[in-house]
C-alpha cells in the first residue's frame, strides 16, 4: 500500500511561490494609445426578449473591446469572457449598460464597446393559405459606453423588389429579385427589434414567407407587380417609415438588390440624423 503523500511532502508549483508576472500591466514606452483592443468572433449563447413577451434562446457572435492608455502594454483578454458570463445569457438595452460599465471597471478603461449579432426567429403566417413557417432575421446591438455612448439596433431584413422600368417598357410581366435592407438605429425609447422588421418589410414590393402555398405565390406576385421599386425608392420608402416613430433617431439604411437579369448588384444608402 502506498503512503498518501501531504501537501508539504508534495512539490510546490513554483507559481505559488512566486506570483506569476504580468506582463500585460507593465509600462509601454511608446507613447501610443489604442483605440479598441479586445476579443472578436466570440460565440456566446444568449437569452432575446421579445415584444410578444417571453424570450428566445439563440447563439450570439460578439465584438468586445475597450480603449488602452498608451502607459499599458496590453489589456487582459480573459476578463472580457469573464464579464460577459456575469450575465445569465440575456442581452438587451437593459443588461448591455451594466456590462459597458463592468468592462470599463474591470479593465480600467474609459469607454468599452460591444457589437453582437445573431439570428431571430419569427413565425410567420402565409397571406392567404396561413400556413405558418420560422423566419430567421439577422440581428444584433452596437453599443459603446463611456467618454463615448452609443446604443444602435442592428437588422438585415430580406423583401422583394420589382423593376418599375421593366414593368414600364415590357409587354408581359416584369423582372423581381430578393433586397436586402440593412440598418443601423439609434433607439429613443422602447423600440423592438421586431418593430424595426415589421417597418423594414411594410417598406417592399412585397414580403418573403417561409412557406407559400399556390395561392399565396399569387397573391405576393401580384402585389410586388403593383408595388415596384428601385432600390433608390426602397431606401427612400424605409427612411419615411423611420421617419414617422416617434422612438428612432438618427439611422443609417443600405439596400441591395441580388439583380436577377444582370451580372451585379442594385446598391443605395441613406443616412439622416433626427434632431
Amino acid at each position: 500500500m502506498v503512503a498518501k503523500q501531504t501537501r508539504t511532502e508534495m512539490s510546490i508549483p513554483e507559481s505559488e511561490t512566486n506570483p506569476l508576472v504580468d506582463i500585460q500591466s507593465s509600462p509601454d514606452g511608446r507613447n501610443i494609445p489604442i483605440d479598441k483592443v479586445g476579443v472578436r468572433n466570440v460565440k456566446y449563447p444568449i437569452k432575446v426578449l421579445e415584444r410578444e413577451g417571453g424570450g428566445q434562446q439563440t447563439s450570439g457572435v460578439f465584438s468586445l473591446t475597450v480603449d488602452l492608455p498608451r502607459h499599458f502594454k496590453g489589456t487582459h483578454m480573459s476578463r472580457f469572457l469573464e464579464v460577459l458570463g456575469e450575465y445569465n445569457h440575456e442581452i438587451g438595452g437593459e443588461t448591455i449598460p451594466r456590462i459597458l460599465s463592468k468592462l470599463r471597471d474591470r479593465l480600467d478603461a474609459k469607454t468599452a464597446h460591444l457589437e453582437v449579432k445573431f439570428n431571430l426567429f419569427r413565425e410567420k403566417t402565409a397571406p392567404v393559405s396561413h400556413k405558418v413557417g420560422m423566419m430567421a432575421y439577422e440581428c444584433g446591438f452596437i453599443a459603446s459606453g463611456g467618454e463615448t455612448e452609443q446604443f444602435l439596433i442592428y437588422a438585415n431584413v430580406p423583401v422583394t423588389t420589382l423593376c418599375p422600368c421593366s414593368k414600364e417598357i415590357s409587354a408581359f410581366g416584369a423582372h423581381n429579385q430578393r433586397g436586402y435592407v440593412t440598418v443601423r438605429v439609434e433607439s429613443r425609447g422602447l423600440l423592438w427589434l421586431e418593430d424595426v422588421i415589421d417597418m423594414i418589410e411594410s417598406a417592399g414590393s412585397a414580403q418573403l414567407y417561409p412557406v407559400l402555398k399556390r395561392p399565396d405565390e399569387k397573391f405576393v406576385t401580384e402585389q410586388a407587380y403593383e408595388n415596384p421599386r428601385f432600390v433608390e425608392d426602397m431606401v427612400r420608402e424605409v427612411s419615411l417609415v423611420f421617419d414617422e416613430h416617434p422612438n428612432v433617431g438618427s439611422y443609417e439604411i443600405e439596400v441591395e438588390n441580388h439583380e436577377s437579369i444582370h451580372d451585379h448588384n442594385a446598391y443605395a444608402y441613406v443616412r439622416r440624423e433626427k434632431v
